[in-house]
């Protein structure tokens, strides 16, 4: 009768032989997930509109507001440059169009109004390598200056964006916002 000893060392060899293997395999069909396409034009998500209150640095109050979004584009070509002053150069491309509550409806400020905003300039934004798909959150920050705190103001925004290639996204639309009152909506 022949006895073979096998040492621990030996079985722990063969065990790292095959599991060694198997690791790589599962880390290789990880790894090797479909690359996601998406539309080159811009996709934007209502997310949420707070109201609150703040201060300037001498010390005025006023009230706020920060409406915070979600993007995608596909081709991720959102955000414009730094201005080159030269004219006609591109400035905005987050539009939105206020809309205040007048005799229980809903109507366009116009560029008098002291809440009046055309738009914002979304900073240019690039992603290294071949995934140039963009997703993010951003959010924009008004001040109401010149708002009466008796004032009982409801207004609601429509917004969309525009990225380098002049693709428009969809338009969404903020629920009804009472200035007056602090909170989410």
């Amino acid at each position: 009768m022949i006895f073979v000893r096998v040492s621990n060392q030996t079985r722990t060899m063969k065990r790292v032989k095959y599991l060694f293997p198997a690791v790589l395999l599962v880390a290789g069909l990880i790894s090797c997930q479909r690359i996601v396409s998406l539309p080159n034009e811009p996709r934007v998500e209502y997310t949420s509109f707070a109201v609150f209150d703040t201060t300037d640095i001498l010390g005025n109050s006023y009230k706020g507001g920060r409406l915070k979004f979600y993007f995608e584009d596909g081709d991720g070509d959102l955000g414009l440059p730094q201005p080159s002053g030269e004219e006609g150069s591109d400035t905005i491309n987050l539009y939105l169009t206020l809309y205040k509550k007048s005799n229980g409806s809903m109507i366009p400020a116009t560029p008098g109004d002291i809440l009046f905003t055309k738009g914002y300039r979304i900073p240019y934004i690039d992603r290294p390598g071949q995934n140039k798909i963009l997703r993010g959150t951003i959010a924009v920050s008004f001040l109401y200056q010149f708002y009466n705190t008796d004032d009982s103001t409801i207004i609601k925004y429509n917004f969309y964006v525009r990225d380098r290639a002049d693709n428009v996204s969809n338009t969404e639309t903020t629920p009804e916002i009472s200035v007056s009152v602090n909170g989410t909506y």
